[in-house]
């Protein structure tokens, strides 16, 4: 261990925050990821950093290749569609878990990621309302308790943020009405969970990743190589015990 590695990032606190990054739009697809780069901008030893890309790649948003390194995975059009049907296969099972077992107070955290998704539209800043909607997703999967599909959602929303980066429609001029329209498919699910009509909620939760994947169009935007230490750099790294 060197020095920089006293007290400072721990190998899961690394992952989740390239996750965060990674949900956040921050690391676009196609990035190069270059281990003395990032391992500079943590603060620690390049072996630090490897199992961490090792793990990404194995959860498929990270590709490593041999003699060029890792880059943030492109999904093709073909992992595209994949991803969203086994989104197609195991949601409605979470919606119904989380129907079982979801507060007034649970139902209530989802409305309020729906009222900053339908700001975040209304601002323009679509990454933020992508992020957020994904958000609405996890907290389903957790207060639904199946450790299971939890863990396969949780690997299959970074691949999905992925997905609409590479292919997703962004406008950089959203009006209130087409921010109601995309929060629109959010708000019919909460209130079939609040009435407790499981088959409609269930239906709803199809029904909105299909237009999620309609919506999608395979095209390949230019990328931009991000600076890792203003991503990745603090003063004061977390400590292992966080």
């Amino acid at each position: 261990m060197t020095l920089a590695d006293v007290g400072a990032w721990t190998e899961e606190g690394i992952y989740q925050r390239m996750v965060q990054t990674i949900r956040n739009h921050q690391l676009q697809p196609g990035t190069k990821l270059v281990e003395d780069r990032l391992a500079s901008a943590f603060g620690v030893s390049r072996t630090r950093i490897r199992p961490v890309l090792a793990r990404l790649a194995t959860e498929q948003v990270v590709t490593l290749t041999p003699n060029r390194g890792a880059t943030v995975a492109r999904p093709t059009e073909q992992e595209s569609r994949e991803v969203f049907e086994v989104r197609h296969l195991i949601e409605p099972t979470l919606v119904a878990a989380f129907m079982e077992r979801a507060s007034t107070a649970q139902l209530h955290t989802l409305d309020h990621c729906i009222v900053k998704e339908e700001a975040a539209r209304s601002k323009g800043d679509q990454h933020l309302a992508i992020r957020l909607a994904g958000e609405f997703h996890l907290h389903i999967a957790q207060v639904a308790r199946h450790q299971i599909l939890g863990r396969i959602l949780g690997e299959l929303v970074s691949r999905t943020s992925l997905i609409l980066m590479s292919y997703g429609q962004h406008s950089a001029a959203a009006t209130p009405a087409a921010a109601r329209c995309g929060c629109r498919d959010h708000r019919a699910l909460l209130d079939a969970m609040r009435l407790g009509d499981r088959p409609v909620a269930m239906r709803l939760m199809q029904e909105h990743l299909s237009d999620v994947e309609a919506q999608l169009r395979f095209t390949l935007p230019p990328s931009d190589t991000p600076d890792f230490m203003a991503l990745f750099h603090t003063p004061h790294a977390p400590s292992a015990a966080n």
